[in-house]
């Protein structure tokens, strides 16, 4: 059976009596380079296991399968579960495990289901829950490597650099945690139903956390307060979430031994300079 030639699909589909579902934001691929083209640039061979959200009917899952020791494939949408039972038939490699992935323990699941195996993420994600798995699986600090199908503004803005257009707060939290490349566009066309927007393929390569950030979760908190309001300073940005206890002056003389304007706005400070920030309201609000 050809998992992405769409007379194939809909035979499929027909005798599970599968109907899509908009809440779970499914679009399955009907072009069968796409798969394959993601399972090749996520990296898996023999001594990795690999964990897929969403596989839908499994044409990822297959080419995942036939290049990785194991797959386990996270699959909410319990209507689909009969489906993968006949298409994965010949994936002896493969677990499909029933359930909302936003609720699991994936240190956990990885320790799990890939004992003595490099812990990888590829997944044609549903775009619905795109930042909040992402944030998951870099928080998780098990996989060597993150290869995600998303829609193109996410990616753009997760490979975003300073001073772009796209950049922000969830652009210097993927790039806290890992390095980032944007690997190809996938067109709408790709899929049945067709989304309203061209998908991208990312990948995410964990590294080491920054030396220059000594406090995570207080630069985190400095990030946030930058972008919270994108037209704002710098300095108003600050003001609003350290004003109860840092006047403004104080805050204007933080920026200015930062090296920085106090019309300068959060988009155009990278990793380094937001580090030194932080650093510095730190010791203003420790004096």
């Amino acid at each position: 059976m050809d998992l992405c030639n769409i007379n194939h699909i809909k035979a499929l589909l027909g005798r599970h009596g599968f109907h899509f579902s908009k809440s779970m934001g499914q679009n399955f691929l009907i072009q069968d380079w796409v798969p394959r083209d993601i399972a090749d640039a996520s990296g898996a061979g023999p001594s990795c296991g690999v964990l897929e959200v969403g596989p839908g009917i499994g044409p990822l899952t297959v080419q995942l399968a036939q290049r990785a020791e194991k797959v386990a494939a996270v699959e909410l949408d319990r209507s689909l579960l009969p489906v993968l039972a006949e298409t994965l038939a010949d994936c002896p490699n493969v677990t499909v495990i029933p359930g909302d992935v936003m609720r699991l323990d994936l240190a956990g699941l990885a320790a799990e289901q890939f004992p003595g195996l490099t812990p990888l993420v590829c997944a044609n994600l549903p775009y619905n829950i795109t930042t909040p798995v992402i944030t998951a699986f870099l928080e998780a600090g098990v996989f060597a490597r993150i290869t995600v199908m998303i829609q193109r503004e996410v990616a753009l803005r997760i490979c975003a650099a300073p001073g772009a257009p796209d950049y922000g707060a969830f652009s210097l939290f993927c790039q806290y945690h890992a390095d980032t490349e944007l690997l190809f566009d996938v067109p709408k066309e790709c899929f049945l139903p067709a989304p309203k927007v061209t998908s991208s393929v990312v990948r995410l390569t964990p590294h080491p956390k920054p030396d220059c950030v000594e406090d995570p979760d207080f630069f985190f908190q400095v990030v946030r307060a930058s972008f919270a309001q994108r037209r704002k300073t710098l300095l108003n940005g600050l003001s609003a979430a350290f004003g109860s206890r840092l006047s403004k002056d104080t805050l204007r003389q933080v920026l200015a031994g930062c090296g920085l304007a106090e019309t300068v706005r959060g988009e155009r400070l990278g990793i380094p300079e937001f580090a030194a920030l932080a650093k510095a309201l730190n010791a203003a609000l420790s004096s």
